[in-house]
């Protein structure tokens, strides 16, 4: 039998980015999304992801990152520094929210994204409490990459060599709590039968994990 889940249209900060959050009964943490470059709130595998987040009982926040003007400018999906500011602005309005202020927060980042999604945790680590990448980028979070403290894991497909080798690398890096995952058989985007799913439920247990031990940080 399916959770009853309460769905809510919202706007973040002060631009009004649109989202919508999504509660299962008495979620046991929140998770805000970071979607890679070129996608939006709407990215299917995003979408995917968080309803297996649920069933996990996790409440999740998907929301763009960028305004449509902004959005149209290439390069801004490339810039970590802007989504990373998104991504704070997401924390701050989740702590003021009600209902889930009293709730651990994870990030869940893909592509670049995922850089965005480190750099936050490296500058708001007593917000962040749990981090997952999905075929991300960590490298393009520079410096912050080495003062992430909040755990981590990486989840890459097997057949993505090239960000397979820069999250080994990043792996080596980092310092917090940290885990590889590679799926096998899965390429960049995970379209291949079952390994989306896979990545889904290796970042629900992660964030089961760390968002609903002990007392929020």
């Amino acid at each position: 039998m399916r959770m009853t889940m309460e769905h809510e249209a919202v706007q973040i900060g002060s631009l009004g980015l649109p989202g919508e959050l999504v509660l299962p009964p008495e979620p046991i943490g929140v998770v805000a999304f970071a979607h890679g470059s070129g996608s939006s709130r709407l990215s299917p595998r995003n979408l995917f992801v968080a309803r297996v987040l649920h069933d996990h009982h996790l409440g999740t926040l998907v929301f763009d990152l960028l305004t449509e003007a902004e959005a149209d400018d290439r390069g801004n999906v490339f810039n970590i520094g802007l989504l990373g500011a998104r991504i704070e602005a997401a924390l701050d309005w989740l702590a003021l929210r009600s209902g889930v202020s009293g709730l651990r927060v994870g990030l869940f980042g893909a592509s670049t994204g995922a850089a965005a999604a480190l750099r936050a945790a490296a500058d708001r680590p007593a917000q962040v409490a749990a981090v997952v990448s999905r075929g991300g980028r960590p490298d393009l979070a520079g410096d912050r990459l080495t003062r992430v403290s909040s755990p981590t894991l990486l989840i890459v497909g097997g057949l993505d060599t090239e960000v397979l080798r820069l999250n080994r690398a990043a792996l080596r890096a980092m310092t917090c709590r940290k885990r590889l995952e590679i799926v096998p058989g899965a390429s960049h985007l995970f379209e291949e039968p079952g390994t989306l799913d896979a990545a889904a439920h290796l970042a629900g247990a992660w964030f089961e994990t760390h968002l609903a031990s002990g007392p929020k940080r």
